[in-house]
């Protein structure tokens, strides 16, 4: 039940962030730089990152709740 809780997590929070950070990229470059450019790299690197720990912080978050 849990790794079905964290893959879940996993997906909603990275599909989530890689969105987000693709359109503040953008539009930092379109707006700063003039040229409208996705910087892909730091997208999925941060989606990853908050993917990962977003879903284990609220799993062993709700699980102190519970004792």
């Amino acid at each position: 039940m849990k790794l079905k809780e964290l893959l879940i997590g996993f997906v909603t929070y990275f599909s989530l962030t890689l969105v987000a950070s693709i359109i503040v990229s953008f539009l930092y470059s379109l707006i700063i730089h003039k040229a409208g450019v996705v910087d892909w790299e730091a997208s999925f690197r941060l989606a990853v990152i908050f993917g990962i720990i977003f879903p284990f912080t609220n799993i062993l978050g709700s699980g102190k709740k519970e004792k």
